[in-house]
Order: structure tokens, then C-alpha cells, then sequence
């Protein structure tokens, strides 16, 4: 359509707040979605990235997580223990960890610790009300870091038509 110079008809700013009217009563007469935290907690997936849990069985102090991470927000001290053997032969010696804390002030949760350890000793725990009111109070022992350990839930099942990992299969 050619532009023939000629003002346009104008529609009447009536409609127009007609039509936001019924947007509104649209909405309003749907249901809120707001959850109300404090009372209703929320229902998190299985993989939520809260707070990382410890399971110091697994940790072998390998020190692998503490290297990579990139903000160096891990604390790990440890001693060597030397153990007769039963039979004879020669003494082992075992490294014992001493301390395992993280400073998550400084943590961006990234995840990479998570990720490198060999032993399944750190995992993503869905917790997240952990705040503070004094920043020193934010390293977390490994004490504290164990009792998240008990809220970190399983791993979601395979999907429809997914293939199980060789490993697991076998």
C-alpha cells in the first residue's frame, strides 16, 4: 500500500484501555505462583548446586581439588601415618586428614571440585540457607561439611530410551 500522504484513520484511545482491562481481569482470575518461601520450602531437582557436602570416607587427600580450584577456597591439612603390616614386609603409610574446610565467601561454585575428584568424596548438596552475618563464619569445617552429606539426594534414574552407562551395566 502506497503512502498517498493522507492522516490514517485513528483508532479511539478507548480500545486500547479496553484491551489492558481485560489483560488484567485475565490475570486476576488465574491463581497465584508465588511460593512463599519461608513457609513452603521449594522442591529443588536432584542435581540443584546449593552447598558442596564432604563425605570424608571417600577423601584420600589427593589434593586434587584444592589445586584446581580457581579461587583457592579450599583448606585441606593432612599427615602421614606409617602401619606395620600383619604379615611382615614393609610399613605403609597412609595420609590422615587433619582438616578439610571451604571458604565459600570466596567459592563461586563453579563446580570444578566437584568434578575432579576421583573418589566421589565431594558432592552438590541442594542446601542452600546457610547465610551469615559475620563473613569468618562463612569456612565451613569438615564436620559441617559432613552433615550435608546426608541431604544429597540421588542421581535422577535414565531417561525413556536412554542407554545405561557400560560400567553400570556391567
Amino acid at each position: 500500500m502506497a503512502d498517498t500522504g493522507k492522516p490514517q484513520k485513528e483508532q479511539g484511545l478507548g480500545l486500547g484501555l479496553l484491551r489492558g482491562l481485560a489483560v488484567t481481569l485475565r490475570t486476576m482470575t488465574k491463581p497465584a505462583v508465588t511460593v512463599q518461601y519461608p513457609h513452603v520450602k521449594p522442591d529443588l531437582p536432584a542435581r540443584s548446586r546449593g552447598v558442596i557436602a564432604l563425605k570424608q570416607e571417600n577423601c584420600t587427600v589427593c589434593y586434587k581439588c584444592s589445586r584446581e580450584c580457581p579461587d583457592w577456597c579450599i583448606y585441606i591439612d593432612a599427615h602421614k601415618e606409617s602401619h606395620e603390616p600383619a604379615s611382615g614386609g614393609r610399613a605403609r603409610s597412609a595420609k590422615i586428614l587433619d582438616r578439610f574446610a571451604i571458604d565459600f565467601s570466596l567459592c563461586m561454585y563453579c563446580g570444578i571440585c566437584v568434578e575432579v575428584c576421583p573418589f566421589d568424596a565431594l558432592f552438590w548438596s541442594p542446601e542452600f540457607e546457610y547465610a551469615e552475618t559475620d563473613i569468618t563464619k562463612m569456612t565451613h569445617e569438615r564436620e559441617r561439611l559432613e552433615e550435608w552429606t546426608y541431604t544429597v539426594k540421588p542421581p535422577p534414574g535414565l531417561e525413556v530410551g536412554a542407554e545405561a552407562p557400560e560400567e553400570a551395566a556391567s
